[in-house]
């Protein structure tokens, strides 16, 4: 037996997730043809299997768990922070690290105030979502490995911009 609201917000998380990819992609297509120049590429692949994994686990031991309220209500308020990110990058908002000549770095929204509020994003919504079906050792085990990946992407990411500062 499943357990509607469980699977109504997998299947959300889901939609979400392929969405932003389909976006992404677009986003990317339009850097690359703009004279945008990848960095990082050789980490994309470990990213993609880990958040894959993230949600995949989710789906697998989540479909028949009973939601916790406190940090559903926080993983909705994250939804929100996330709306702002990708309103405030628009078309420069990609999965990937790229960079375009001439561009300046975006200093407007949640940018003002986080130099990486994407990844603060993600550093909260890993471990929140899983809290929201009571997997605590779940939600511990992907957060300490969404960090190590945060924190190498991060590193690549800052190589990447510092010619645009």
């Amino acid at each position: 037996m499943f357990l509607w609201p469980a699977v109504l917000l997998l299947t959300f998380v889901t939609l979400q997730r392929l969405s932003e990819l389909v976006i992404a992609q677009r986003n990317t297509a339009g850097l690359l043809a703009k004279g945008g120049k990848e960095f990082g590429a050789s980490h994309y692949p470990v990213m993609v299997l880990l958040h894959a994994s993230w949600l995949l686990g989710l789906w697998y031991l989540g479909r028949n768990a009973e939601l916790q309220i406190v940090p559903l209500i926080i993983y909705g308020f994250l939804q929100l922070f996330r709306i702002w990110i990708l309103a405030t990058l628009g078309r420069r908002w990609t999965t990937r690290i790229i960079t375009v000549p001439n561009e300046v770095l975006v200093v407007a929204g949640p940018f003002k105030y986080l130099r990486h509020p994407n990844y603060a994003l993600v550093a909260l919504e890993v471990p929140v979502l899983p809290l929201a079906f009571g997997f605590y050792g779940f939600a511990a085990v992907f957060c300490v490995l969404n960090l190590a990946m945060l924190a190498w992407r991060i590193s690549v990411e800052e190589q990447a911009l510092r010619a645009l500062r």
